[in-house]
Parts: structure tokens; sequence; C-alpha cells
């Protein structure tokens, strides 16, 4: 019998409209509301602003939330909700991420600088309920928080003492997204699931299952998704997925791929979801022979077709179908789609070996010169 742990982490209410009954599940009179400018803008947190005021709560709107969020909006996020008793974090990856670590803060007395890292965050933070209005980072079930630090480097803090109490899965919420927002949280959320089953540290048969139906999930209404944006069906199909996906990941951690991401997105301000897509074919050929035959049980789920072929072939074949999925979504497959010269390839392999909590847990060993020949077959 395999030994494993695992955590389910928050409890979860599914259902549209779920976001409008937030004030049932936070006692607290004083609450401070993580978001940003954008999902404000949009009224998207209208509903459950309203029915946190009608239930007589005082509201404290922190809306100053950039993607990749950095240290100093965090502690400029725990200094507005001085005297909550509770967090709210609304938005995509970035609110979220910002939510949960200023929740922990504020409940717990600690140091930011203190809790980078690994179970670093012991404390006890404020009750804290996520509610995503992306299908894709999975932030809502995970007890992780990538922040950039000063210019250019992200950093995590990975804690138990992070996990919300409760997750909103709204579909409503989603349904205004821009089809290439779709895409590439979609496919983030896709890289989770598939980084997950392959992980080579904490991979456990319920992670497992878990990342078998989020991309099962995924596979099948993205690009319904992406073409039919108001399409209840498909939009709540992700949203799912991508929860069980961050289910997943949260206990069998990520990889290659998102180690390769992060220096995208912090040099040259590339979405993270687009930065995983941008180098997914690609650390996956680079994995391929230690990571056939998972990759070839995956393979039917993205493509029922390749079900009929050998191991090598449906293995290649899953690597070929994600690439065409990408593309039917309307993703660029090239580094210098954004920005990225040959010239920025040392800096970012350089940039990517920071990133070791995640390179172990790749299935083939990724040294720099790995990753500068990983950059360069996807410029």
């Amino acid at each position: 019998m395999t030994s494993f742990s695992f955590n389910y982490g928050p409890r979860v209410r599914s259902a549209a409209g779920a976001a409008d009954g937030i004030a049932d599940l936070i006692a607290a009179e004083r609450i401070l509301f993580v978001t940003d400018a954008g999902v404000r803008g949009l009224g998207l947190c209208d509903g459950a602003l309203a029915a946190l005021t009608a239930a007589g709560r005082e509201v404290v709107v922190f809306d100053q939330v950039e993607a990749d969020p950095s240290a100093t909006t965090v502690l400029a996020a725990v200094e507005a909700g001085r005297g909550a008793g509770a967090v709210v974090g609304f938005g995509g990856g970035s609110p979220m991420d910002v939510a949960k670590v200023a929740a922990y803060l504020l409940g717990s007395g600690d140091e930011l600088e203190a809790i980078y890292g690994v179970e670093q965050a012991k404390g006890r933070g404020l009750p804290l309920v996520l509610v995503p209005t992306t299908a894709g980072t999975g932030s809502e079930a995970t007890p992780i928080s990538v922040i950039t630090v000063g210019a250019t480097e992200k950093k995590g803090v990975n804690s138990a003492a992070l996990y919300a109490e409760w997750a909103l899965l709204d579909p409503t919420l989603t349904y205004g997204l821009p089809p290439a927002v779709t895409a590439a949280t979609g496919i983030d959320a896709m890289v989770h699931a598939i980084e997950a089953y392959t992980s080579v540290r904490l991979k456990n048969p319920i992670s497992d299952a878990l990342a078998r139906e989020a991309l099962k999930l995924l596979a099948a209404n993205i690009r319904t998704a992406v073409n039919d944006g108001g399409n209840g069906e498909a939009r709540g199909a992700m949203l799912l997925g991508a929860y069980l996906a961050g289910v997943a990941f949260s206990n069998a951690p990520v990889a290659g791929v998102h180690a390769l991401a992060y220096p995208l997105g912090g040099h040259f301000h590339v979405p993270h979801g687009l930065s995983n897509a941008l180098m997914l074919p690609h650390v996956l050929g680079h994995n391929m022979n230690a990571a056939m035959p998972l990759y070839a049980e995956l393979a039917p789920l993205i493509d029922p077709k390749l079900g009929s072929l050998g191991r090598q072939g449906q293995a290649q074949g899953f690597v070929e179908a994600l690439s065409a999925l990408s593309a039917d979504c309307g993703l660029p497959d090239r580094l210098r789609a954004v920005g990225v010269a040959a010239e920025h390839l040392d800096l970012l392999a350089a940039e990517a070996m920071k990133q070791q909590r995640l390179i172990i847990n790749n299935p083939c060993p990724i040294e720099q010169h790995h990753a500068r020949a990983l950059y360069e077959a996807a410029l």
C-alpha cells in the first residue's frame, strides 16, 4: 500500500449565484475584501459586497492588487485590513494570493519575510473566503501564494495555514471573461492537473483521481468556453475542473512547466497561464522518457481517439493534442510573440534555476543548460 497524506482544503459551495450568499459564511463584523480594479470596475463583486453590507458588516475594500502581486501590495493590504476579523479574496489568482497571505499575517502577527518557503507559516490566520472569477489558477483550493519580491523574483508561501475556510464556485462570475483569458487560464488549470499527475514527489492515488477528473472536464469544455463565453455548462465545468486541479497540485506539487513559466511573468509580464502554455510542449518533450507511461494514461482524456494507439503513440499524441488545443484557443506558440529574444535566454535560464522548490518535482532533472535549451526551443 502506498503511504501518503492528503488535505482536501476548504469547504466548497458551487452554484450559480453562490457569491451572493457570502454573508452566511462569515461571522466577523469587519471584513477586508481583497480584489483588483478590473474586477471591481466590471461589477463582478457588486452582489457579494451588497450582501455583506445588507447583513450589517463593515467592509474595507482593497482593490489595488496588480498582476504578479508584489510584497509591497501584500503589506498595503495588511495595513488596510487592521482590525478586520475575516478576509475575502475575490478575483483571479492575484487577488486570492494576496488575500491568503494578508489573512495569515493579520491573524498570526508574523512578518512576511519569515514565511517564504514550505511550511514556514506556522501560526493561525483570520477566517478566509475565496471567490474565483477565472477558471484557471486554482488558488481558491490551495495553501500556496506566489509573491513578486523586488523587481522580478517570485517567491512562494506554501503552508496549510493559508487554506481558506470556504471556496465559492460561481460560474456566473466567469461569463464575461474574454476568450484569450479563458484560454490561458484554462491551459493553466490543465497544466496543474498534468504536473500533479506526473510529479515525482508526493504523487498519490487521491491527487491522481482528482487530476484525471480535472483534465477530463477541462479538455472537454475549454474550446466551448472560449468560443461561447455565456455557455453555463461549459463555464461551470471549467470552474470545477480548475478547482479539482488545484486540490490535486496542493498535494502533489507542480514542476518544470511552472518553474520555467515564472521567469516569463517576472521579466516580461506574460500572464501566468500563457507562460505555462508556451512552455508546456517543450517541457513535456524533455520529460518524455521518464513520464511516457503517465502521459499515455492521460492522452485519452484529451483526445479519446488516442486510446487505440500504443503507449509511445499515446504519449506523443498527448503532447501534440495539447499543442493543437492551445492553437484552437488562439494562444501564441512562440516566445517571440511575447517579446522574448535570443539575448534573453541566458537570463531566463538562470532565473528558472531559482525555482528549485518546483524543479525537484519534475520527472526529469532540469539543469540550467536544459532550461536554456527549452527556452530556445520555444523561441
